[in-house]
């Protein structure tokens, strides 16, 4: 596996280098980043202007001190600002962003700049992707998911009815910038459901901070700053090392990052993307369920599948189907939208399974018959 170097800076920021020759880039991770970001980013980027995009809740909270930031440099080109939730994601969005983007002037050598989570990143990443058949783009997460997972990477996109982010783009950042700092402004919902994707690295290859995990979460989400810290760290050196490793998912070492997707993104595309289920709690049902399923399999001990649920219980996170408000999806329904994972192979269904704790990997050659089966007993009313 290849390494990415991580080292702190003068000012107590931690950068780890994501090594993709050509396209390779510093995440940078810290406290009170935004308002200094006008000047890092003229240093980064001579010679680009930056448009910002945001969402409604995020810019009214942000959105202030980068722009006064960039403005003090002249390098702000404007703001565009979308609704927040995930419905955003959309190809109607999609195009009015990309529509205003041209309007506030962006040309082939400025910036967007995607500031906000999960949606605000991958909608501006695909924008920027396609404006002017490509320009740049910095992404400054202010959720915890997204300074976690979705920043890094550069995967970019929409969602449709047949699933969750089936089209779109590899476009890697210039920038990752984690501000630390304002995860502080998230509500405890959102927070409780981005540190689903924080427990996933544990799960996934890190048994030792998964127990980490399980003896200092009440001080992660209390607001310790340190271990709030901490834990985005370890996980951006995880997502990057595996970024690394195989960064247009071709390997399938970066397949494993998706553990419990293919379960959850179904969920999520039957609640309709709203905040009925959010992302974490999809994920948070989704990785109960590869647990389950890799027990009956035989593949994992039952008492790691318990560890893993009494985990995510003791945080709050939902770990039963018959937690969504609402209707239920029956089995057929789940098996529909888990085909349109953009993990199946010549209509084969894969899943990233797990021998244990800190031992997932991806199974491409899955009996339907079982998984039917399983289904049907995870569907089932309670």
């Amino acid at each position: 596996m290849q390494t990415q170097t991580a080292h702190g800076t003068n000012n107590g920021e931690t950068e780890i280098q994501v090594a993709l020759t050509a396209r390779g880039y510093p995440i940078v991770i810290g406290e009170n980043l935004t308002a200094g970001a006008g000047q890092r980013l003229k240093a980064l980027l001579p010679g680009a202007r930056f448009a910002v995009v945001s969402d409604a809740n995020v810019a009214a909270l942000h959105l202030g001190p980068l722009k006064a930031g960039l403005e003090e440099e002249g390098l702000f080109l404007g703001s565009a600002v979308v609704a927040p939730g995930e419905s955003s994601k959309s190809f109607p969005v999609l195009a009015k962003l990309s529509e205003t983007l041209l309007e506030l002037g962006v040309e082939r050598g400025d910036c967007v700049v995607a500031l906000g989570g999960g949606v605000v990143g991958d909608l501006a990443g695909f924008a920027a992707s396609v404006l002017r058949r490509g320009v740049r783009v910095v992404q400054m997460p202010t959720t915890l998911l997204a300074q976690v997972d979705s920043a890094i990477g550069g995967k970019t996109g929409i969602d449709t009815k047949q699933g969750k982010n089936l089209i779109g783009t590899f476009h890697q950042p210039s920038l990752v910038l984690s501000d630390i700092s304002v995860l502080s402004t998230l509500s405890e919902r959102e927070f409780r459901a981005g540190y689903a994707e924080v427990a996933k690295y544990g799960l996934l290859g890190d048994a030792p901070f998964f127990a980490w995990l399980e003896e200092n979460w009440r001080e992660i989400f209390a607001g310790d700053t340190a271990k709030r810290r901490h834990a985005v760290e370890t996980s951006a050196r995880a997502k990057a090392a595996i970024v690394m490793e195989d960064e247009l998912e071709t390997s399938g070492k970066r397949a494993l990052l998706n553990l419990g997707h293919t379960f959850g993104h179904a969920l999520e595309a039957f609640a309709g993307y709203s905040d009925r289920l959010l992302h974490g709690e999809a994920i948070s049902i989704g990785m109960r369920q590869a647990f389950s399923y890799s027990v009956e399999r035989g593949l994992c001990a039952a008492d790691d599948a318990a560890r893993a649920e009494a985990h995510f219980k003791a945080v709050g996170l939902p770990t039963e189907v018959s937690a969504i408000p609402g209707d239920k999806p029956t089995p057929g329904e789940m098996l529909r939208l888990m085909a349109q994972d953009k993990k199946v192979k010549g209509g084969k269904m894969v899943l990233v399974l797990t021998r244990g704790i800190g031992e997932a990997f991806v199974e491409d050659d899955v009996s339907m018959a079982e998984l039917t089966d399983f289904l049907k007993r995870e569907c089932a009313p309670q």
